[in-house]
């Protein structure tokens, strides 16, 4: 066996029996996020539809990938290196979908908060359905690289240990900077254009607001004297003309035009407010979810980049001592994102909070 994987025996029981409470953690939590948006409607959106793939993958994580970590760190199965490569790919496509995932997560959020009147065309239920397609499809050609290289053979083939048999090469150009990094920069770059949009826009919305209402009040007395029979006649119109107005903006977002003109307003000076209160409001919502969606990218960045990190030392630094406790450490926090992902969905995102406990009351009373 290669050497320093017998060097600290004690260290193998605490990681193998850590692995299994983050394996029963990412099941039953994103079992319960999928059932969640099965069960809510309202939860049933396209950016829910690319976190419930996130949740699938980390499922499989817990089922599949978790098992193989731990069976290749034993160093099993012995003599046979197809299957042995098998169980490494499984973890490989399993971290790449997860990472596409997020990707598309970030895409739906730059195509809604930028192009929200295109929104509806462009993230079809359809096209959704090709994008997650094209994610697992795309992670498996990825995560499968290293089977087209099975006939490797080195001195420690005999043993199934993943520094020994997939090529460092391939996860530290391929898979790391390939795979990992740019992904991470270009999402890194769309979220930050989000944030500044959405600034824009909270910002547009307070300098639109603000002469709106000090017009309405101004105008207050006038509009009273022009009679209340006049006046209700005159705003039942106003309401039922600017009422499609209002959801289309309200839906779009509450964005406002690049050219700085307030989109799907037909309203009189006295609805002006109002319709500004409620883009407020929209934008803020959408300002929160961003939020909590580029934590959610955070995290899984917090998460991987230690193990990617070993493993360019290792590529780059052949000589260079990493102690095994420290490798097994920064595995463990890379499947712990698994588990920690529905604690975040949990308590950043009040919809999907509401969701699960209303599911333990009524799992309570039966």
């Amino acid at each position: 066996m290669p050497r320093g994987y017998k060097s600290e025996p004690n260290f193998k029981g605490p990681y193998i029996a850590a692995e299994v409470i983050i394996a029963l953690l990412a099941i039953v939590g994103n079992f319960l996020v999928c059932l969640a948006v099965s069960q809510n409607h309202k939860l049933r959106t396209v950016t829910n539809y690319f976190l419930v793939s996130l949740s699938v993958a980390d499922i499989l994580v817990g089922l599949l990938a978790i098992p193989c970590a731990v069976m290749t760190d034993l160093g099993f199965p012995r003599h046979d290196m197809p299957l042995c490569l098998l169980l490494l790919s499984v973890l490989m496509v399993l971290t790449q979908s997860s990472m596409l995932s997020l990707l598309a997560v970030a895409a739906e959020r730059y195509v809604a908060i930028l192009l929200p009147f295109q929104y509806q065309r462009i993230m079809s239920p359809r096209n959704a359905r090709l994008a997650l397609l094209f994610t697992w499809s795309l992670a498996i050609i990825c995560g499968s690289v290293p089977l087209m290289d099975w006939h490797k053979q080195t001195p420690d083939a005999d043993y199934c240990i993943f520094t020994c048999v997939v090529d460092m090469e391939y996860m530290v150009y391929f898979n790391y900077f390939g795979c990992l990094l740019v992904p991470l920069v270009v999402m890194f770059i769309m979220y930050g254009h989000i944030f500044l949009t959405i600034r824009r826009q909270l910002r547009r919305i307070s300098v639109a607001r603000a002469p709106a209402v000090e017009f309405g009040r101004r105008d207050a007395g006038a509009v009273g004297k022009a009679g209340t029979g006049n006046r209700t006649e005159e705003s039942r119109d106003v309401v039922e003309l600017t009422r499609g107005s209002i959801e289309v903006a309200i839906h779009a977002a509450g964005t406002v035009n690049e050219s700085g003109a307030e989109t799907g307003e037909r309203s009189g000076p006295e609805y002006r407010p109002a319709i500004e209160d409620k883009r407020a409001m929209r934008t803020r919502q959408e300002f929160r979810k961003a939020t909590s969606l580029f934590l959610v990218l955070f995290l899984f960045m917090l998460c991987w980049m230690p193990i990617h990190i070993i493993n360019c030392v290792l590529f780059l630094c052949p000589h260079c001592p990493v102690p095994m406790p420290l490798t097994l450490t920064a595995i463990l926090l890379s499947h712990a994102n698994s588990a920690l992902n529905p604690l975040l969905y949990a308590y950043r995102m009040r919809s999907f909070r509401q969701t699960l406990r209303g599911m333990c009351v009524w799992t309570l009373r039966l």
